[in-house]
Order: C-alpha cells, then sequence, then structure tokens
C-alpha cells in the first residue's frame, strides 16, 4: 500500500465517525427529556464529531489551503460550543427549564440563592 492510499483510508474512516458520532448526537438530541440533556447530546458528540470530520477531510484533501482552513473552523467549533452550550443551560436553568430532580449536584441554585436573585423578575 502506497502512502497516499494509507492517508485515504484514515481520512475515510475519520469521516465515518465523525458521522456516527453527529448521528449519535442528532438522535441524543431527539431523544434526552430536557434540556441539559439535549445540551450535552449537542455539543460533546458533535463537538468530536465535526472534528473527526475536518481530520478525514483533511487527510484526504492533503493541501495546506485545505489543512489551515479546518483547523481554523475546528478551533472554532472547539471553543465556540462549550461556552454557548454553558449559556444556554444557564438560561434554561433561570428560566425553569430543567427538571432539579434529575439533577445530582446543584451548584448554582445556591450561588443564585446568595445573590439575590429573584425568578419572577
Amino acid at each position: 500500500m502506497t502512502w497516499s492510499a494509507v492517508l485515504d483510508v484514515a481520512g475515510a474512516v475519520c469521516l465515518l465517525l465523525g458521522a456516527f458520532l453527529c448521528l449519535a448526537g442528532a438522535v441524543g438530541l431527539l431523544r434526552f427529556p430536557d434540556t441539559l440533556s439535549r445540551l450535552h447530546a449537542a455539543t460533546k458528540p458533535q463537538t468530536l464529531g465535526l472534528i473527526l470530520v475536518l481530520t478525514g477531510l483533511a487527510l484526504t484533501l492533503r493541501t495546506w489551503a485545505a489543512v489551515t482552513t479546518l483547523v481554523l473552523l475546528a478551533a472554532t467549533q472547539f471553543f465556540t460550543s462549550p461556552v454557548s452550550a454553558h449559556l444556554v443551560g444557564r438560561g434554561a436553568y433561570r428560566n425553569r427549564c430543567v427538571d432539579t430532580d434529575t439533577l445530582e449536584v446543584d451548584e448554582l441554585s445556591d450561588a443564585l440563592d446568595r445573590s439575590g436573585w429573584d425568578p419572577t423578575h
């Protein structure tokens, strides 16, 4: 097998694994019951799935222009997805869209109580 063929196979494997993770995240969005569970499904497998897809593309395309663009896309996804999920989760919690019975640890309610935050305002 040539070096090019090995990179093509590795790229195909990354593309398939990434597509599977994105599919698993989409199924989780449909199946999970509450906002926080859905956020987990939307961020964890989607981020890793996209990074695997971009890695597969980089291994398949093998040009500097494509690789640098794909690295920028992966870095953007890697840094923005957790931050946006955190903000959506806090907003959902403050608007009482979270099933608090399923939470094992609820540190935010203590912090909100200490701050004097009133959900009715």
